[in-house]
């Protein structure tokens, strides 16, 4: 390179550190970052707790299988209240029906058989299936245990939530996105907040032309010695820096009523009140619960593996698989008192009946009649009076 060149880029260089000379230089700066959330609704702390609180209660959930003996599997009752397959308790199986539903609006229940015989129910933990037509016939395709698998339409069960246009299947939770967007975003920006919040920053300005390699341990000098904790609380700089200040930091919280809404799309959207989820809910909210979340789910699962569960014959006979739960177990002690009353002196609950609501034990078959006010005789034996009463007038 000739003397020329050399002095021509001598003084680029000089030039672009003179320009440097005049910018502020921060220490120990901070800068906050935020990504957007690409997870499953089950993956946010205040949806999983909505949908935690919808499973736990379904899972309460009572099966009962109704017709005549001897017009279907007589095992089938036993094994649905206890144990619907051979890794799940009835109570778990409830659980991961319930929550699978709200996390993917679509659960897949194969059945369990046992000699030709429906003897339990499993869940179709992934969501990779779909439905194929074959010589007129439909047909379900899945992955199991990391094998295709085929099997009649009509021996699945299929529950579905926010069915729209699909006939077989629901919609996704892509209604809930932005929400949880913005769930993420105030969960990083608290994180964000205490971390900017605990920063100390400082900007000065160079005295005198330094190269970057120079600049840079300067700055890493000056906040070893000064930035550290135990410092001793005395800043101390010398002449390379002026016009020296602190920053202040002052984090962008989320207020409360921006908070509490996003929070209500939540409640609204999984169809679970704020009481429900701390289990601190009143008599009528518990009943507007039931009704609006837990009945529908009870209802649409009865029917559902009702009808993959009997043939058109044993349907024509009254078989039928229901779901019910004991409502009153949640409601004041002085509701139990007066429906207790009043219900047991008509005749309309047994004695076991309402020790069940009090959540006592029964006390044997003799608790399962009913009585009369009156002379509180069973039932039974009043209709062998009026008998005997009008043979008496004949």
């Amino acid at each position: 390179m000739n003397p020329l060149s050399r002095l021509k880029n001598a003084f680029t260089r000089r030039s672009e550190n003179e320009e440097a000379r005049e910018q502020f230089k921060i220490f120990t700066g901070y800068c906050p970052s935020f990504t957007t959330y690409e997870g499953s609704v089950y993956e946010m702390a205040i949806t999983r707790a909505a949908i935690d609180a919808f499973a736990r209660h379904a899972s309460k959930l009572k099966p009962e299988v109704i017709g005549p003996k001897n017009s279907a599997n007589p095992r089938l009752k036993r094994y649905l209240a206890l144990r619907p397959n051979p890794w799940q308790t009835a109570s778990q199986f409830l659980y991961q029906l319930a929550t699978m539903l709200m996390v993917h609006n679509n659960v897949i229940i194969l059945p369990v058989e046992d000699f030709g015989y429906i003897t339990g129910y499993q869940i179709l933990d992934n969501q990779n299936f779909e439905v194929r037509a074959k010589n007129g016939r439909l047909y379900l395709a899945y992955e199991l245990d990391n094998v295709r698998k085929a099997i009649e339409f009509e021996r699945v069960g299929i529950m579905v939530r926010h069915q729209n246009g699909n006939p077989f299947f629901g919609e996704s939770n892509g209604a809930l996105r932005t929400t949880l967007q913005l769930l993420s975003i105030q969960d990083q920006g608290i994180i964000e907040g205490i971390k900017s919040g605990g920063t100390v920053r400082f900007a000065a300005k160079l005295t005198e032309v330094l190269k970057d390699d120079t600049v840079n341990k300067a700055r890493e000098r000056f906040v070893n010695d000064n930035l550290k904790m135990n410092n001793g609380g005395l800043v101390l700089y010398d002449n390379k820096f002026s016009d020296f200040r602190q920053l202040e930091s002052k984090p962008v919280w989320i207020d409360d009523k921006q908070s509490e809404l996003i929070k209500s799309n939540v409640y609204e959207y999984f169809g679970v009140s704020p009481g429900i989820i701390r289990n601190d809910y009143t008599e009528d909210e518990y009943n507007a619960f039931y009704e609006g979340l837990i009945e529908p789910f009870a209802l649409q699962l009865g029917q559902v593996l009702t009808l993959m569960t009997f043939t058109d014959k044993e349907l024509s006979f009254g078989n039928e698989i229901m779901f019910s739960a004991n409502r009153l177990q949640y409601a004041s002690n002085m509701t139990k008192l007066q429906i207790s009353s009043a219900m047991l002196d008509r005749g309309v609950l047994s004695r076991n009946e309402v020790r069940e609501i009090w959540q006592l034990p029964g006390i044997g078959p003799e608790g399962d009649e009913y009585v009369i006010r009156g002379e509180y005789i069973s039932t039974d034996e009043l209709g062998e009076e009026n008998d005997n009463a009008i043979q008496t007038e004949g």
